[in-house]
């Protein structure tokens, strides 16, 4: 395939989107990458360009910036642990689908890729509050006017070497991790892995829309087959 993937990552402060970036850099079908944050990522490349944003609950003074992009890799995300329902729910629906809008006017063929979460509650109607709000962020997502949209639902995460945002509860785990992938593979992925799978999604696509580990893991080696 010949697609060239120009992309916009969100979240690279965090394990996930600095794992993320990582793939991207390395990967010969991405061209380009524009990074949106809050304070810089700290990672220089000739491939990488980056914006400061403090409000992304409006991205309207960037959005000059914003159009010529296939692809959006939104990483940013917060944890619910004790959080009430409406601040979770403005910091992970509201903020979420307000930057995917915007995009979604400004780039209609792009390829949306979200990272959700295991476990999320696709009804919106169950009893755990993450996992709805979680849920309805997927579901509205898929209706906004992208040519994809694929929600990523990863488990644990095997850390990339080297990464500077890595969570510091993995450094008792990561001992852990042949003994984990070999027992549970349908929870188990490498950070690797996940940003290899979205960089193959908008390629080559997917069968489906959300993405579970066993998904991810096989996207991400689909190139290899």
């Amino acid at each position: 395939m010949d697609t060239k993937i120009r992309a916009i990552i969100t979240g690279t402060t965090g394990m996930v989107g600095e794992g993320v970036l990582h793939e991207c850099l390395l990967h010969s079908k991405v061209e380009a990458v524009l990074v949106i944050s809050r304070k810089p990522c700290g990672v220089l490349h000739p491939k990488l360009k980056e914006i400061i944003h403090t409000d992304f609950f409006d991205i309207t003074p960037l959005e000059s910036q914003l159009s010529g992009y296939n692809a959006c890799y939104f990483c940013l995300g917060v944890s619910s642990i004790g959080m009430k329902e409406p601040e979770y729910y403005r910091l992970t629906y509201t903020l979420t689908m307000n930057v995917a809008q915007a995009l979604s006017k400004l780039n209609p063929g792009m390829t949306f890729c979200y990272v959700s979460g295991g476990a999320t509650d696709s009804t919106e109607k169950g009893r755990s509050m993450w996992a709805r709000v979680k849920g309805k962020t997927e579901n509205d997502l898929m209706k906004l006017p992208f040519k994809q949209v694929f929600a990523f639902r990863p488990g644990y995460m095997h850390p990339t070497k080297g990464l500077k945002n890595t969570l510091p509860y993995y450094k008792y785990l990561s001992w852990m991790y042949p003994f984990l992938r070999a027992v549970f593979p349908k929870f188990v992925s490498t950070l690797a892995e996940l940003g290899q799978a979205m960089i193959n999604v908008v390629i080559i696509g997917y069968p489906t829309q959300v993405l579970e580990v066993k998904d991810i893991v096989n996207l991400a080696h689909a190139a290899d087959n």
